[in-house]
């Protein structure tokens, strides 16, 4: 039991200065990033590829300056969408820092950057007659996590935030590697490898709902499940593309448009699901699951 946890709590410490000079950077990133001065780059034709390309960028403090985009009328439904299916919360600063897993970070960035600009269009093409506005007052910021930062000292800003955010992480992949260290213990890799394989139709309706919690517990959850093996790449591809971060959040805020919310919902996690069914599907016309 002790060496289950010793090794869980290794393995978790091995990542944690990854995960805070990854987030010191992001945080730099963020706070220097706005699109309202400029939002009609997201307006354009390169709206759709565009947005997928900054939705990619980890956190979800993009999907959240989106949102707000889009609840003011100065980017199209297409356009959010694809920023939506393009972000991955914590899940390639997690494979980044796993080793071997990290392979799988340039597959998944192209699959999602397909998804996601492939919908934009096809919906922005869908509501071509969608009337957006030319004028925002408020400046809108890529916050981590949609937090905002005025009155924040740069110590706070780009030090304590960062340590806060990893500390977290680092806790919720402590907790995965926990369960996984003692389901292997009890029932062994093989039959959690036969359980897998067994599931690859199913398991897409489960990790797009879990990614749709609007949390980062939720892409940690499903990454870290992905690296110890439990679920398929097409699976951890489903959840990831449905893991919008606090996006829908937003969104969700604009209580007059509670039917349109339920539907971005809706049609996020369908294609979530296709996504991952398709991918499964191809792996295993490859005999690689």
């Amino acid at each position: 039991m002790w060496d289950i946890i010793l090794d869980a709590f290794l393995d978790t410490l091995k990542v944690f200065p990854f995960l805070l000079v990854i987030y010191i950077l992001i945080e730099f990133i963020e706070h220097k990033t706005t699109f309202t001065r400029n939002h009609k780059i997201l307006q354009g034709n390169l709206a759709p590829l565009i947005g997928s390309a900054t939705g990619l960028i980890p956190q979800c403090g993009f999907s959240v300056m989106a949102a707000k985009l889009y609840d003011r009328g100065l980017i199209r439904t297409g356009t959010l969408l694809a920023v939506l299916i393009a972000t991955s919360d914590e899940a390639f600063i997690i494979l980044l820092s796993s080793g071997t897993a990290a392979a799988a970070i340039m597959p998944l960035v192209v699959i999602k950057l397909l998804v996601g600009v492939g919908v934009g269009y096809l919906v922005n093409f869908l509501y071509s007659a969608e009337k957006l506005s030319n004028e925002c007052e408020e400046e809108i910021h890529a916050y981590s996590c949609g937090r905002e930062h005025e009155g924040e000292s740069n110590l706070k800003l780009y030090l304590l935030n960062p340590l806060l955010h990893s500390l977290l992480i680092a806790f919720y992949l402590l907790i995965v590697n926990l369960i996984f260290g003692f389901v292997i213990a009890q029932v062994g890799e093989e039959t959690i490898a036969s359980a897998m394989i067994g599931g690859v139709y199913f398991q897409p309706f489960i990790t797009s709902l879990i990614g749709l919690i609007p949390n980062c517990a939720s892409s940690a959850i499903i990454t870290g499940t992905y690296i110890h093996g439990g679920i398929t790449f097409g699976s951890c591809v489903a959840g990831l593309c449905a893991n919008a971060g606090l996006g829908l959040v937003v969104l969700f805020k604009n209580t007059k448009r509670i039917k349109r919310n339920i539907m971005f919902v809706l049609t996020l996690y369908l294609i979530s699901v296709a996504a991952g069914l398709i991918v499964n599907v191809i792996e295993m016309a490859c005999g690689m699951i």
